[in-house]
């Protein structure tokens, strides 16, 4: 099929374990900035992240030639192990 278009809009919303509040007003911009630099190097879309101090949400367009489960798990990964090199988090983030 030449004309074939696919349209994917996906809520992700991810957790600090134990939903201890980590995320600090001081940095949370950062971690937007870096988290959609992480979904648009894999070239999906951000349409919009927010988060609270305990939980992040984000609205992509997802292209399909990635898996969600792959594109989850590279966005937690790397955002995750950002914040402890950039030693943000006075407790253990995960």
């Amino acid at each position: 099929m030449p004309n074939s278009y696919t349209q994917i809009h996906l809520q992700l919303v991810f957790a600090v374990k134990y939903r201890q509040a980590l995320i600090s007003k001081d940095w949370k911009e950062r971690l937007h900035q870096y988290i959609t630099g992480i979904i648009e190097s894999n070239k999906h879309k951000m349409l919009q992240i927010n988060s609270m101090p305990d939980h992040i949400h984000i609205l992509i367009g997802q292209r399909p030639h990635q898996a969600l489960s792959s594109l989850i798990q590279n966005v937690k990964t790397e955002s995750s192990k950002w914040i402890k090199e950039q030693k943000l988090s006075a407790s253990p983030f995960s």
